[in-house]
């Protein structure tokens, strides 16, 4: 491929635009960073089947995993590689901004109402935006700047902890190598946590590394671990980096030696980092899992000092402060007339009470009229009003206030979405089922809907003529038939104290 052409002005101007995914935006990044080269663009067919083959790109060039793009199918059937006026896409940003021209090459069908796209890309504007941009050099800005010989290069997806560091400065020692730390950065959270403060937490702990040079790279995720180690090795290599540490597979890829790190422990009689089986098991203490250092920030309490530097402690704790201090969003699901608004006003009555956080709650009605005004019932509107009304909680969560929602959100996919869109803000998520059966409701029938879609006078009504996926994956499920609403009420704020997102209530005398 080659991306060595030019754009008149007014083809530009008239090219269609498209925001691609997260992982899409990382990609096309790297593509325009020259990381992945010998690849200047997202691929075409011939080089995918190519890829899956042998390896190999279409022109022989050796590639380890798939670079694509998928577009809507109906954007794709505006392009046309053999026309020159119309086979220029815009690829945009999160936020809308013009980020690269992509000269289509190929468009085919990938699945059902979405078509892959292929070919170069060049840059727009002036290089992006966001946090720590000082931070995203170029492979040949880095390479310019690493000393002579062996660059050992390290992945840090996530902070950096004890025995992470001794690992580090072990193979480093041992190769006699320069270090090169590079961050994964991104659109959205990094394991858990926003790429700038995992930033930060790499940063607090650079006073314990070797000599080192960081840089941020627009890394992500594959669906496998294999693939994940691959493309590293990739992106190291074109970054100078002749050895890469990694929690994959011991090989050699790309002239890349990829080294795969012997487990430690802690030895409790001079405080030291040495391989666990160096240690007596009576003598050792082993690192903490991910879990556990999730759930002890969960719970407030500070990190050991023995596993974890007080600099990066600190930057961990501004980032997953305490669950009783992080944003939350709660969704209650459930047929129309199952008690959902109701149990909302209460809970976020009581939340109000505390007067830890702000609390806004977002009725399903009132949504309807003030945010959604204007969607139909069918499937699509539905799920878009469901998006849209996770969208806010998460707003309002990310700036650790509670959003209470309480729409029907009858389909499942959108329900994942909204509790996705909460993990990205960094705030927590509790889905509340209040599963009172339909008749029960349909006898309740406040506002005479059931009656109305009986009489065929109304169509979409959940539960009547249109399905309700029941969830699976419900924290706390009610059901209002034979209890009160305060009772419900209780169950919820019972499941929100024991998980440790509210203070226990004060008892009234």
């Amino acid at each position: 491929m080659s991306n060595g052409w030019v754009l008149p002005d007014e083809v530009l101007r008239d090219a269609p635009a498209y925001t691609p995914r997260p992982g899409e935006l990382a990609d096309l990044e790297l593509l325009l960073t020259g990381a992945y080269a010998p690849l200047t663009g997202f691929m075409t067919r011939a080089d995918l089947v190519s890829v899956s083959r042998r390896g190999r790109l279409a022109d022989g060039a050796p590639w380890p995993v798939p670079v694509t793009l998928q577009v809507p199918e109906g954007l794709a059937r505006g392009l046309d590689p053999n026309d020159p006026t119309r086979r220029t896409l815009v690829l945009a940003d999160g936020e809308g901004a013009p980020v690269a021209a992509l000269d289509v090459y190929d468009v085919w069908q990938a699945r059902e109402g979405v078509a892959g796209v292929g070919g170069p890309v060049r840059r727009l504007g002036d290089g992006g935006h966001g946090p720590f941009q000082r931070l995203r050099r170029s492979p040949a800005e880095i390479r310019a700047m690493l000393p002579p010989g062996r660059v050992l290069g390290v992945v840090a997806d996530r902070p950096l902890h004890r025995p992470q560091l001794a690992q580090i400065a072990y193979a480093s020692r041992t190769l006699g190598a320069h270090l090169l730390v590079m961050i994964p950065v991104g659109e959205g959270p990094v394991n858990g946590l926003p790429s700038e403060a995992l930033v930060r937490a790499v940063f607090a702990a650079r006073d314990r590394m070797p000599p080192a040079t960081l840089v941020a790279v627009p890394l992500s995720r594959r669906t496998d671990e294999v693939s994940d180690v691959l493309l590293q090795a990739r992106v190291s290599a074109a970054y100078g980096v002749t050895h890469l540490l990694s929690s994959g597979d011991d090989l050699t890829y790309a002239g890349l030696r990829v080294l795969v790190p012997r487990e430690l422990a802690y030895d409790n009689r001079d405080g030291q980092w040495r391989w666990r089986d160096d240690i007596p098991p009576r003598n050792r203490r082993l690192a903490l899992s991910q879990a556990e250092i999730d759930d002890t920030l969960d719970r407030g309490f500070p990190l050991p000092e023995w596993h974890t530097p007080p600099a990066v402690a600190k930057e961990l704790v501004r980032a997953r402060p305490p669950r009783r201090h992080r944003g939350l969003v709660v969704l209650l699901t459930g047929f129309s007339g199952s008690g959902k608004s109701t149990i909302a006003r209460g809970l976020a009555d009581l939340l109000r009470e505390s007067g830890d956080r702000t609390v806004t709650l977002l009725d399903g009605d009132v949504v309807r009229r003030e945010l959604s005004a204007g969607l139909t019932f069918s499937k699509a509107d539905r799920d878009l009003n469901v998006r849209r009304i996770g969208w806010v909680a998460a707003e309002i969560a990310r700036h650790r206030g509670v959003g209470i929602c309480c729409p029907i959100a009858p389909y499942a996919a959108a329900r994942a979405t909204a509790r996705e869109m909460a993990h990205a803000a960094g705030a927590g998520f509790v889905l509340v089922h209040v599963a009172t059966p339909i008749e029960v409701c349909e006898q309740r029938d406040r506002k005479g809907l059931y009656a109305r879609a009986r009489a065929g006078l109304l169509t979409g009504m959940t539960g009547i003529d249109d399905p309700y996926e029941v969830p699976r994956d419900a924290d706390v499920v009610v059901d209002t038939t034979h209890i009160s609403v305060e009772e419900a009420v209780d169950a919820v704020m019972h499941h929100l104290t024991e998980t440790g997102w509210v203070e226990p209530r004060l008892q009234s005398t």
